[in-house]
């Protein structure tokens, strides 16, 4: 498979480079690290030749959870240009490498590929993303190897809780950066009071991280929900990747929901909201969480993705921009349109920060080949991103920094089929609100 520009992106490759099975061996001039403040910054022409550092990076380049990856090949292409002549850390100058792992969106080789990258190929940091099916296991992973991790794009309870995570400890070597539950439950909910409801809402739940998190009785919606005087109709977890839902959606018609709330993945959702509308079942307002990141979902679905809702965690309007680039949010998501030819997708804002926060790491490292170097600079992290501020230091817990998140609603289109424009920012007011709310049409 090949880009515009001829660089191939294997399903499953060692790294990533123009004419070898690279896409990405890269430097980034000195003389940048100096203008973004980076400590340790040396000038290039004094600095000591140094060695490769290797940054792992698993994602899921197939299977149903492709959408996140689909941002990967934009993202380190353009940032080759970027990092040019190498970063400088205790007077050496060193390339940096980053060696892609395709996932294919299991848990189980998730966690293989991560084990590939650190004993293997001997990394030196590890980043990742894309659902709690795909961040935790590398995650898990990297703790037990003793291996910096800077994961994102799952909700920080489905990573810390679902993990074995102690508030009071935390974890040594593994640190993220997103949002909540709690922060999807006020978006969620203050979506909801646009439009008139009996406030019962059905939650659709699968049997694994996410849906277990999402659905957890302590930590996850339903609690939360209920103190707020909503009636929660639950029918219980259902198997990722079946294909009826007709006994869930009976039970909805039954209990006369008007609400539904979840967190499926694109596949699950396609069916279920198909077999909805089969079925008339035609509740206000659909809201779910990771189903409809992409504007590829939503097109699949058709007619029926008009008015779903959803948190929105980036979108080009966001008033930030990259500290590599210099591009803002909106800059950022035109050159990826223009590149690739495909609408922005949510993914794009936080691949491209994983990298931001990688290198601003890297180069506060007071030593490269002291891992427990690299790791120590993780929570001393106070960087302004194309997805935000990301910063540490204050909480919810230890490894977490939390980022910004309002509601999303999904609205027929003008140069494409379907565009997602934010429709609440009370949760996040410097975020500009683009449309007011719609019921599902009927």
């Amino acid at each position: 498979m090949k880009t515009k520009n001829g660089h191939a992106l294997p399903g499953d490759t060692g790294s990533l480079d123009i004419g070898r099975r690279k896409i990405l061996t890269a430097s980034l001039q000195a003389s940048a690290l100096s203008a973004l403040g980076w400590a340790g910054f040396i000038p290039a022409a004094f600095a000591q030749a140094g060695r490769k550092i290797k940054v792992g990076y698993v994602t899921p380049l197939t299977g149903p959870l492709a959408g996140f990856g689909e941002v990967d090949r934009f993202v380190l292409d353009q940032l080759k240009d970027t990092f040019a002549n190498g970063i400088t850390v205790g007077g050496a100058r060193h390339t940096v490498e980053v060696l892609v792992k395709d996932s294919q969106s299991n848990p189980n080789r998730a966690s293989e590929v991560a084990a590939e990258l650190i004993l293997g190929d001997e990394i030196d940091l590890m980043v990742v993303g894309s659902t709690p099916e795909n961040s935790n296991p590398v995650s898990d992973q990297c703790e037990l190897n003793e291996v910096p991790c800077i994961s994102s794009t799952t909700p920080w309870q489905p990573w810390f809780f679902t993990r074995g995570g102690d508030p009071k400890t935390g974890f040594d070597w593994t640190y993220h950066y997103f949002w909540g539950l709690e922060d999807v439950i006020a978006t969620f909910t203050n979506m909801w009071k646009s439009i008139p409801t009996n406030k019962v809402v059905g939650v659709l739940f699968a049997n694994d991280a996410d849906g277990n998190a999402w659905g957890d009785p302590q930590h996850g919606l339903t609690p939360a929900l209920k103190k707020m005087g909503y009636t929660v109709v639950d029918p219980g977890r259902y198997q990722s990747g079946q294909s009826n839902f007709s006994s869930l959606i009976a039970e909805y018609k039954k209990a006369g929901v008007e609400i539904i709330a979840g967190v499926p993945t694109p596949p699950d959702f396609q069916n279920f909201w198909t077999q909805s509308s089969q079925q008339g079942f035609k509740p206000k307002i659909v809201t779910v969480g990771k189903a409809l990141a992409f504007p590829s979902s939503a097109e699949a679905l058709g007619p029926i993705a008009e008015g779903v809702t959803q948190e929105c965690w980036w979108s080009p309007n966001r008033p930030y921009k990259s500290s590599l680039t210099g591009q803002t949010a909106q800059q950022l998501a035109d050159d990826y349109e223009r590149v690739t030819g495909k609408q922005w997708t949510q993914p794009l804002g936080y691949a491209h920060s994983l990298f931001e926060v990688a290198l601003d790491v890297l180069g506060r490292s007071k030593d490269i080949d002291d891992k427990e170097s690299i790791r120590d600079a993780i929570p001393k992290t106070k960087l302004d991103t194309v997805i935000g501020h990301v910063a540490w230091g204050s909480g919810p817990v230890k490894n977490v920094a939390k980022t910004t998140l309002v509601g999303g609603q999904w609205i027929k289109g003008t140069r494409h089929p379907f565009d997602l424009v934010v429709v609440n920012n009370d949760t996040s007011p410097d975020i500009p609100v683009q449309a007011e709310m719609i019921a599902i049409p009927r």
